[in-house]
C-alpha cells in the first residue's frame, strides 16, 4: 500500500512531512541522501519525532534524547528501542510512503526481549511482551525466552527470578486477561534483576552412554549432596536426563535428606523447577533441572541451628519418626475431607511428640500423601491468618516461608509421592509448631456478616494498616457465595499493581493454589485467601513504578499521545 505524503517541493523546503499510513502517524524527513520515513512516534515514550532534529542522517528526539539511524529505524540508544521505517518513493512531485507487510516482527519482537532482559530495560520488555501476545505468540513461549536467559546468565543456578517467573506462569489464567502481560513482564523483570552483573553458568556434560542403573545414579547424586560435591551431582544429575532416566525421585529425596534446607527456598526452588517444565515440555528439563544442584548442595541444614534443638530436639524426633513413617510408604487411598481440615487445625496448636503421632495416625487411618500435604498447607497458612499484626513486621516472612515451602511439598506430592517426600511433611509441621508464637495472641477469625464488595478492597491497598479489613473481605466474599475467580482476579490485580518484592509472588501463587485444592466455598479456602490478603495488606502500598511503565508501554501500542494531557 502506498500513501502520499505531500510534494518534492515542500519536503525539501520543510524538510519534513507529516501523514498518516493507516493507523500510523509518518514523518516523511529530507537530508542531503534523500527522503526517510519512520514512524512519527517515539517508541520510547511516544513523543513526536518530526519534533526532533536530523543531522548527517541522525535523527534525535528531544524528550530523552534517544537517537536513530534514519535508514534503517535502528536506534542508537537501546533504551528507547528501534523505530519502524517505512520505504519512500518519488513520481514526479509527489511522495509516497510505502507501508509493507510486517514479516519478521515476531523475530524483532523476541531479539528486543532478550536485549531488554540483558540490560533489564522493563519498558523494552513490556513493549517486546505485549507486541508477541498480540501477534499470536503462546505465553509459554514468552516464559520460555526468559527461563532460557535466566538459566544461561546466573552462574548460581536457580534463585528469586525463575521462581517469580514460573509462579506468574502459574497464575495467568486466574488473573483478567488485562493483567497478563504485566504478569509476565513482573516474571521477566525479576529474572533480568536476578541476573544483572552475574556470571553466566557453564552447564557440565554428561558421562557419557555408561548405562548406570537408577539406583546408583540415585545414591551417587545423594551422596554427593550430602557431602557438597556441586560438581559431581551435577555430573550425576545431567547423566540421568541424558540417558532418560525419572529424576524427580532423586532430587527431591536429596531436598529432604535434611531437616527443611535454606529455610525452605531448596524445596521450594525444586519444585517450581518441575513446574517450569510441566509449561515448556520435558526437553527443557536439560536446561532447569541442573540449575538446583549447587543451591541443594549449599543449603543451610536446619538441624545445625539451635532452634531444632532446643528445647525440643527435633531433629531427633524427626529420625526417630521417619521409622514410624515407613511402613505406610507413600500413603493410603484417602479419609473424609473433614479428617483432612481437621488434621491441618490440629497441626497448628499441638507439641513436637502430637505432631508426630497425628501425622502416623492419619496414615494409620489411611490418609493420602496428598491429602497430608494439603494439611499441613492450611495449617501453614492459617498462621498467616492468625498472623498479628503486632508482631514485628519482618515475622511476616518467617510465616511465609512455611507457608510457601508446605505449598511446594503439597504440589510435588500431587505429581509423584514418595517416601522422602512425606518426611517432608514432617519437617513442615515442626517448622509451624516452631512459628506458634507468631500467633499469641492469635489475630481475631476473619468475619463476614455479608457478601462483601470486592471494589473495597482498593482502600486496602491504598493505606496501610487495614490488614484486618482486607482479611474479612476475602473471607466474607467466599463464605457468602461470591464467585472464588473474581476473588483470585482481584488478588491478583491487587499484586501486580505494586512493585511485589519476591515472597509477595511466592505467598499469592501459593495461597491460589491452596485454596483451589479445597472444595468450592470452603472455610479452608476462604480462610487461606483471607491470610493472602492480609498479607498483601501488610506490605502496600509501595510506588508502584513497574506497572505505570507496563501503562505507558500499552499506552505506545495504543497511538496514544503520553506527551498530551490524559
Amino acid at each position: 500500500m502506498k500513501v502520499k505524503a505531500g510534494s518534492l517541493e515542500r519536503l525539501q523546503g520543510e524538510g519534513r512531512l507529516v501523514t498518516k499510513a493507516g493507523d500510523h502517524p509518518v514523518c516523511v524527513f529530507w537530508t542531503d541522501a534523500g527522503p526517510y520515513a519512520v514512524d512519527d512516534r517515539c517508541p520510547h515514550m511516544g513523543f513526536p519525532l518530526h519534533r526532533g532534529t536530523v543531522e548527517e542522517g541522525l535523527l534525535t528526539c528531544h524528550w530523552h534524547h534517544a537517537r536513530f539511524d534514519l535508514a534503517t529505524g535502528g536506534t542508537l540508544d537501546p533504551f528507547a528501542d528501534d523505530v519502524r521505517a517505512f520505504p519512500v518513493e518519488v513520481d514526479g512531485d509527489d511522495v509516497y510512503v510505502v507501508v509493507d507487510g510486517t514479516g519478521g516482527h515476531t523475530d524483532h519482537l523476541r531479539r528486543r526481549l532478550a536485549e531488554g532482559l540483558e540490560q533489564g530495560l522493563s519498558l523494552v520488555m513490556a513493549k517486546a511482551v505485549m507486541g508477541l501476545l498480540d501477534a499470536g505468540v503462546a505465553p509459554a513461549e514468552i516464559v520460555r525466552i526468559g527461563a532460557e536467559f535466566g538459566t544461561a546468565n546466573r552462574q548460581q543456578g536457580w534463585g528469586a527470578g525463575l521462581t517469580v517467573l514460573t509462579a506468574m506462569a502459574n497464575l495467568l489464567p486466574s488473573l483478567d486477561p488485562e493483567d497478563r502481560p504485566l504478569a509476565l513482564v513482573h516474571g521477566l523483570a525479576f529474572v533480568a534483576r536476578d541476573t544483572r552483573n552475574r556470571p553466566p553458568r557453564f552447564p557440565l556434560a554428561p558421562l557419557g552412554s555408561a548405562g548406570l542403573p537408577a539406583e546408583r545414579l540415585t545414591r551417587w547424586y545423594r551422596r554427593f549432596i550430602e557431602t557438597r560435591s556441586g560438581d559431581a551431582a551435577e555430573r550425576v544429575l545431567v547423566t540421568a536426563l541424558a540417558e532418560g532416566t525419572p529424576v524427580a525421585g532423586m532430587m527431591f529425596a536429596a531436598a529432604t535428606d535434611h531437616v527443611f534446607l535454606d529455610g525452605g527456598h531448596t524445596l521450594d526452588f525444586t519444585n517450581k523447577a518441575f513446574e517450569l517444565v510441566e509449561h515448556l515440555g520435558p526437553a527443557s528439563a536439560p536446561m532447569a533441572l541442573p540449575t538446583l544442584v549447587d543451591q541443594t548442595a549449599g543449603a543451610s541444614r536446619s538441624e545445625e541451628g539451635g532452634r531444632w534443638r532446643y528445647p525440643h530436639d527435633l531433629a531427633a524426633l524427626v529420625l526417630r519418626t521417619n521409622e514410624r513413617l515407613a511402613p505406610f510408604g507413600v500413603g493410603g487411598a484417602g479419609v473424609p475431607e473433614a479428617d483432612v481440615g481437621a488434621l491441618g487445625w490440629r497441626l497448628l496448636d499441638a507439641e513436637p511428640p502430637d505432631i508426630a503421632d497425628a501425622l502416623c495416625d492419619a496414615l494409620a487411618a489411611g490418609a493420602s500423601a496428598e491429602q497430608l500435604g494439603r494439611a499441613l498447607a492450611l495449617a501453614a497458612a492459617l498462621r498467616l491468618t492468625r498472623f498479628h499484626t503486632q508482631n514485628d513486621f519482618g515475622d511476616w516472612d518467617v510465616v511465609h516461608h512455611g507457608f510457601t515451602t508446605a505449598n511446594a511439598l503439597h504440589q510435588a506430592l500431587v505429581r509423584e509421592p514418595t517416601p522422602p517426600l512425606l518426611r517432608g511433611v514432617l519437617h513442615g509441621a515442626f517448622k509451624v509448631y516452631l512459628d506458634r508464637f507468631l500467633n499469641v495472641p492469635a489475630a481475631r477469625p476473619p468475619r463476614g456478616d455479608a457478601l462483601p464488595d470486592l471494589a473495597d478492597l482498593q482502600a486496602c491497598w491504598d493505606e496501610q494498616g487495614e490488614v484486618d479489613r482486607a482479611g474479612a473481605i476475602a473471607y466474607g466474599w467466599i463464605r457468602h457465595g461470591g464467585d472464588p475467580a473474581r476473588l483470585l482476579a482481584a488478588l491478583g490485580h491487587a499484586l501486580l499493581a505494586e512493585d511485589a518484592a519476591f515472597h509477595w509472588f511466592q505467598t499469592v501463587e501459593a495461597a491460589f493454589r491452596q485454596a483451589a485444592a479445597w472444595p468450592a466455598g470452603a472455610e479452608e479456602g476462604a480462610l487461606i485467601l483471607a491470610g493472602a490478603a492480609r498479607f498483601l495488606a501488610a506490605h502496600t502500598p509501595t510506588r508502584r513504578e513497574l506497572p505505570h511503565v507496563v501503562r505507558i508501554a500499552a499506552r505506545l501500542r495504543r497511538g496514544e499521545e503520553l506527551f498530551a494531557e490524559t
